[in-house]
């Protein structure tokens, strides 16, 4: 599919207005704090779009809410009713990052295993993901380093390239083909030129990366075998079980399950993320906790991430963000981790 046309900058107001009235459109916002946030649009008008920052969050809590009530239920003698409720709408998820987009196809298959998640599929079938390729890297990125961005070539619907006054879109899946024909008049065929300053930029946006993040290296040492223990103890002294790594993480997608009675006989099923970080993420129903919360919690987030994860499904579920650097306080991101490993090579 794979098809390209071009989308002047002063006609993207208006494309996004005519898509609101059929779609929740939510984007990257600056609010009046100066922090970015992927947040739901109510007028074009007066949301300040922000496609020049990182977004401090993915938008994995869209798709994946932290918090969600899965259903309420019931009970009557001998039986019990089940209510789920309505979770979905027919939303544009635009100006999405290379690597938050990577993040949604991972979900699409931690989801999928054995029973199908249709809380998440409900919300992800009814999504339009717009992606914007990254052609300055952000600070903290490896996005190349995981083969997760800059620039995508397959999993977006419509993606979106920067060249100055013009976007490149691409389509890439059905609803992006049924944008563009719908909105046609927005659009223009891209050219031989257009096709080639986006190739000039693709390969810009390569040289600039300030982090040399060495992730192939590490998954090789990694399935050589065990590593040194005072690697997982140098980490575990400086974590702090805050669990800020799996909350800002676009792939982190643990929960646990809590039971809300709101009555005797009424009550609600509510799911929330969890944290493998969490102290009492393992704990048992009589107290006992079979992993030590210093040393190994650590261990199945890192080893989770660049080894169980390749071993079933052929590539790390880190996406690059470099969010766990920026929030981290402790230091313990997955940049420092992937450095001590080389290092003991």
């Amino acid at each position: 599919m794979n098809t390209r046309y071009i989308l002047k900058k002063d006609h993207l107001p208006s494309l996004l207005r005519r898509l609101m009235k059929d779609y929740r459109l939510v984007a990257p916002v600056k609010n009046g704090h100066g922090d970015t946030l992927f947040s739901e649009i109510d007028s074009i008008d007066t949301a300040a779009i922000d496609l020049s920052d990182q977004p401090q969050g993915s938008i994995k809590p869209f798709l994946f809410p932290q918090q969600e009530v899965l259903f309420d239920y019931r009970s009557a003698p001998a039986t019990y009713e089940f209510n789920p409720r309505p979770t979905s709408q027919p939303t544009v998820f635009f100006g999405v990052r290379s690597c938050d987009l990577s993040a949604v196809l991972y979900m699409d298959v931690i989801f999928s295993r054995k029973n199908r998640d249709s809380f998440y599929f409900q919300r992800r079938h009814e999504s339009v993901l717009i992606s914007l390729a990254c052609n300055e890297p952000f600070a903290n990125c490896f996005c190349n380093a995981t083969k997760s961005g800059p620039f995508l070539e397959y999993g977006f619907d419509l993606q979106f390239t920067d060249l100055d006054d013009r976007f490149l879109v691409e389509s890439g899946r059905a609803k992006g083909e049924e944008i563009i024909a719908r909105f046609l008049p927005f659009f223009t065929p891209a050219s031989e030129k257009d096709a080639k300053a986006q190739y000039q930029a693709f390969l810009e946006a390569r040289s600039h990366f300030q982090q040399q993040v060495h992730a192939d290296q590490a998954i090789k040492r990694l399935k050589g075998g065990p590593i040194a223990d005072e690697i997982w103890g140098s980490l575990s002294l400086r974590c702090q079980d805050c669990g800020g790594c799996a909350y800002i993480c676009p792939t982190c997608t643990c929960f646990t399950i809590t039971d809300l009675p709101l009555s005797p006989t009424t009550g609600t099923r509510i799911r929330s993320w969890d944290a493998c970080t969490a102290a009492g993420f393992t704990g048992m129903a009589g107290g006992h906790n079979p992993v030590d919360a210093r040393s190994q919690a650590i261990k199945n987030r890192f080893l989770h991430k660049l080894l169980y994860d390749v071993e079933e499904h052929g590539r790390p579920s880190c996406v690059g963000c470099g969010r766990c650097v920026g929030i981290c306080f402790g230091g313990v991101d997955i940049i420092r981790f992937i450095t001590m490993v080389c290092n003991q090579m």
